[in-house]
């Protein structure tokens, strides 16, 4: 006969219900021996300033636009931006099996700080509450015109960062690009059937069970989220049901700060090293769907860190998660654990 099912030792599979799919969770892969890639570890090693880095004070861009002498964060058009506003559209088709569709939009640079050896965690509370004053006043100035306002970063070379400096980038969009489609879809089929925002009774069953607790406060809940793909993958929850980033009230942008600054820190601390992400944030739509009923909605970021066992080993979505789906080594309960047990106020680079 065989043994009971044990959920930290025993392959299965769990649900997303933010974008309808499953992922293969498998616990007991974390016992095999690695021989494969090892990565370089993401160091600190930054200069404070460097001449030839295009994000730091004083510094001619590409573009032969000298940067101001900026003290705290400072916005650019990107200079090299995927989405352009003064575009063609493409042709209409006929054929189902080669569609196009019309695409503009714009894409900004926001330096989170001057100095090219400073990161969100080595950042003080003020500077961090400065970050998030600039997400939302670029929120507010592109929502009426764009569906989509996508704020993200992409920290560390393993997730294709090449600037070695503190910033984000905003990509604003005509369109509500696919994976917020799908969530928006989801989303509201929940709150129809269950008459909740999903997030939030996800917040409130979470706060019961205390399995994947990470970090909370007044405002936030952060969690490794039940379907969480990625080894150390975190989601910041608003706790008030806030639907925009623009809605945020002041006690929630200190808490925010409070928040960003802990789990940065945890992160950092986890392999001891600048740790790797792509994290971005998700509400309801604007621009032309702005003025839609969005009850079911709830404003929140995602953390998506590389990084598996170590500075050096890092989690690829490649073979069966390419061609199948996502697949974990590690449970979502036992990176929570992990995560909750470091250190989210001492920096390990802080020795004093």
């Amino acid at each position: 006969m065989s043994s009971a099912f044990n959920i930290k030792e025993h392959q299965h599979t769990r649900y997303n219900p933010l974008n309808g799919q499953w992922i293969l969770v498998c616990p007991h892969r974390m016992l095999r021996p690695w021989s494969g890639q090892e990565e370089a570890p993401e160091l600190l090693n930054a200069p404070e300033f460097d001449p030839k880095n295009p994000l730091c004070p004083g510094v001619v861009r590409a573009n032969g636009i000298k940067n101001p002498n900026y003290s705290s964060t400072f916005v650019f058009t990107n200079d090299f931006p995927a989405l352009l506003e003064d575009v063609p559209s493409p042709p209409n088709s006929d054929d189902p099996l080669f569609q196009t569709g019309a695409s503009r939009g714009t894409c900004r640079v926001i330096c989170f700080h001057p100095k090219s050896n400073k990161t969100l965690p080595l950042l003080t509370l003020t500077e961090i509450g400065q970050v998030i004053e600039t997400w939302k006043e670029q929120f507010v100035e592109l929502k009426d015109k764009y569906t989509w306002v996508q704020i993200f970063e992409n920290k560390g070379s393993a997730m294709g960062c090449s600037n070695p400096h503190p910033h984000c980038q905003i990509w604003a969009c005509s369109f509500l690009p696919s994976e917020l489609a799908t969530k928006d879809k989801n989303l509201r089929e929940y709150f129809e059937k269950y008459k909740r925002p999903l997030l939030l009774d996800y917040l409130q069953k979470e706060l019961v069970k205390k399995e994947r607790i990470v970090i909370e406060n007044k405002s936030w809940l952060v969690v490794v989220p039940f379907w969480a793909s990625w080894p150390f993958e975190t989601m910041i929850i608003s706790r008030k049901n806030t639907k925009r980033f623009d809605e945020m009230s002041n006690d929630q942008a200190q808490d925010l700060a409070i928040v960003i600054k802990e789990l940065t820190t945890k992160y950092d601390n986890l392999f001891k090293c600048s740790f790797p992400y792509s994290m971005g944030w998700h509400g309801a739509p604007t621009g032309s769907m702005k003025n839609e009923n969005y009850d079911y909605w709830t404003l929140h970021a995602i953390y998506y860190p590389p990084l598996l066992r170590s500075a050096t080993v890092r989690k690829f979505m490649v073979g069966f998660e390419l061609l199948c789906q996502a697949q974990r080594d590690l449970t979502a309960e036992q990176a929570a654990e992990r995560l909750r047990n470091l250190d989210g106020v001492k920096h390990y680079s802080i020795t004093s």
